[in-house]
C-alpha cells in the first residue's frame, strides 16, 4: 500500500522534461490555430454575421378595384438572399430557351430589386412555363427498348391492355399513355431519353418473379440491353428512366447501382431523406386514384369541418395525429375505413390531411385536389409532385410532423382571404393531377413528361454510324 501511494505521489509531482511537454504543446497549438482560421474564414465569407437579414413578413394586400377578390401575398425578404433570382424573362439568353433553361433555375422569383417577393400563382414562373411546354410538346422524343408480344415477359415489359385502376395505377397509366403518344420515336438517334419499360407492379405480382426476384430481374435486364445496344454504356444510364409507384421500386435497384445513381427514377415514393432517391435527378410520380368525369365543386359555406383525415394508423406520424386530434370537434381524424362515403368527408372539409404512412406518398393529395379541398401535407422530406413547376405554397399548407399538436392553431391562423386564394388555386391546379387516356393537355401525363424534359441531357451523345438509321 505504501509503495502504491509513493508511486502516485511521484507521478503527480514529477517535473516532465522540456521535450515531453512540447510533445503535447505542438498539436494543441496547431488545433487552436486551425480553429481560429476556420472561424475567420466563415466570418469573412458568410453573410450570417453581418447581413442585415430581416425575417419574412406576410402581408395581405387588398385587390385593386375591378380585380379578383383574391388578395395578393407579399413576402419581404433580404435582397442578398442567394436563393432569390430575378424573374426577368428578357434577361434570358434566347439561345438557351431551347436548351436546358428550366424553371428550377429561376424560382422563387423576386418582384423587384428591393427584395419584394410576390407569388400567389400556381406556377413558379408563369410566363416561362407555357413556352417551355410548347417546346417540350414539339421536340421531346423518347426511345423505348422494343419487345415482342410473344416475349415471355411481355406482361411486364409491354403496357397493360386494360384501364388501370387502384392505388398504384399511376405507373401503369403513365406507361400505357406514353407508349401511344407522339413522344415515342423508333429512331434512337433522335431520342432525348430512353425508357426502361419494365413494370415493378407487374413483376411484384408475377409468380415467376415475385418480390424476392425483382432485383435479379432488373440486374439481368440492364445487363442484356447493355450488351445488345450501345445506348446504356455510352452514358452509364444517365439518359435512361423508369417509372414505379409501389415502394418496392426503391429496393428493386439494390443490385443495379447504375440505375439508382445514374438513371432518372420517376417514382411515387420520392423522399429525399432516403439514399435511393436523388432530388432534381429523380422525379416524383404523383400517386393518383383514377376517376372518371369532371371533378365536383362545392361552395365554401358547405365545408363545415376544419380538417379531415381517415386511414390506417401505420406510422408514428399518424399515431401522433390520432393521439392529438382523435376526439376533436373540428379536426376529424379517423383510423380505418369510414362508415360514410369518403367523397362526402372530402367535400365537407376545408382542409384535407395528407399524413405520412409507410411512405411519404399516398393518393390523398390528389383526392383532396379532386374534391376542391386544400391539402395539408404532413410528411417530412417529401419531394412533392411537379415541385420544379408548381408553387405548392399557393395551394397547400405544409406542416412539420413536430407541429402536429399545433395543427388547429396553424389552420385557424389562416385568414379567410388566404383560404380563398388557396381554394381558387386548388381548383386551377387539380387538372394536373388527373389521368386520361388519351391524354389531355396539362394533365398528369403531360406534367410528368415536362419534368422529364427538364432532366434531358443537354448534349446528345452521337450514335455509332452502324446504329444510326440515317447513315
Amino acid at each position: 500500500m505504501a509503495n502504491t501511494t509513493r508511486l502516485l505521489y511521484s507521478l503527480t509531482h514529477r517535473r516532465f522534461s522540456r521535450s515531453f511537454r512540447s510533445f503535447f504543446f505542438i498539436p494543441t497549438s496547431l488545433a487552436l490555430v486551425t480553429s481560429l482560421f476556420i472561424l475567420f474564414y466563415i466570418f469573412t465569407t458568410s453573410t450570417l454575421f453581418f447581413s442585415n437579414h430581416k425575417p419574412s413578413i406576410l402581408h395581405l394586400n387588398q385587390p385593386l378595384s375591378g380585380s379578383s377578390s383574391v388578395p395578393q401575398i407579399n413576402i419581404y425578404n433580404n435582397t442578398r438572399n442567394p436563393f432569390v433570382h430575378v424573374s426577368n424573362v428578357s434577361r434570358l439568353n434566347e439561345n438557351d430557351r431551347d436548351g436546358r433553361e428550366s424553371q428550377r433555375s429561376l424560382w422563387p422569383q423576386s418582384g423587384s430589386s428591393d427584395g419584394l417577393y410576390e407569388n400567389n400563382e400556381v406556377f413558379h414562373v408563369k410566363d416561362i412555363f407555357p413556352e417551355d411546354y410548347k417546346q417540350m410538346n414539339r421536340s421531346f422524343k423518347i426511345y423505348v427498348y422494343p419487345h415482342r408480344r410473344n416475349d415471355p415477359f411481355a406482361n411486364v415489359l409491354l403496357p397493360v391492355d386494360f384501364e388501370p385502376g387502384g392505388n398504384y395505377a399511376s405507373e401503369s397509366y403513365f406507361k400505357k399513355v406514353l407508349m401511344g403518344s407522339h413522344f415515342i420515336t423508333k429512331n434512337p438517334a433522335k431520342a432525348d431519353l430512353f425508357f426502361l419499360p419494365f413494370s415493378i407492379s407487374r413483376l411484384r405480382h408475377d409468380p415467376r418473379i415475385g418480390v424476392g426476384g425483382i432485383q435479379d430481374f432488373i440486374r439481368d435486364y440492364i445487363l442484356n440491353i447493355s450488351r445488345k445496344y450501345p445506348f446504356w454504356n455510352r452514358t452509364g444510364g444517365a439518359d435512361h428512366f423508369y417509372a414505379a409507384c409501389h415502394s418496392i421500386g426503391r429496393s428493386a435497384m439494390e443490385k443495379s447501382w447504375e440505375v439508382k445513381y445514374n438513371a432518372i427514377q420517376v417514382v411515387c415514393s420520392s423522399s429525399y431523406f432516403l439514399s435511393g432517391y436523388i432530388a432534381h435527378k429523380d422525379a416524383c410520380l404523383p400517386q393518383i386514384w383514377p376517376r372518371k368525369g369532371d371533378p365536383p365543386n362545392l361552395a365554401l359555406s358547405k365545408r363545415k369541418k376544419l380538417a379531415f383525415f381517415a386511414g390506417a394508423v401505420n406510422s408514428p406520424v399518424r399515431e401522433m395525429l390520432l393521439h392529438s386530434w382523435r376526439n376533436d370537434s373540428e379536426i376529424f381524424a379517423h383510423s380505418g375505413r369510414l362508415k360514410t362515403p369518403y367523397a362526402d368527408a372530402l367535400l365537407g372539409s376545408k382542409f384535407c390531411l395528407h399524413v405520412k404512412g409507410f411512405e411519404v406518398n399516398t393518393a390523398r393529395i390528389a383526392d383532396s385536389l379532386y374534391y376542391g379541398c386544400v391539402p395539408v401535407i404532413i410528411a417530412n422530406h417529401y419531394d412533392l409532385p411537379f415541385a420544379d413547376i408548381l408553387n405548392w405554397k399557393s395551394f397547400s399548407v405544409v406542416v412539420s410532423t413536430i407541429d402536429i399538436p399545433l395543427l388547429k392553431k396553424i389552420l385557424k391562423g389562416i385568414s379567410s382571404d388566404q383560404y380563398l386564394m388557396f381554394q381558387k388555386n386548388v381548383l386551377e391546379v387539380r387538372k394536373h393531377f388527373q389521368w386520361h387516356h388519351p391524354p389531355v393537355d396539362y394533365d398528369a401525363f403531360y406534367m410528368v413528361m415536362y419534368e422529364l424534359w427538364l432532366r434531358r441531357t443537354s448534349v446528345r451523345v452521337p450514335l455509332p454510324a452502324s446504329m444510326n438509321p440515317n447513315h
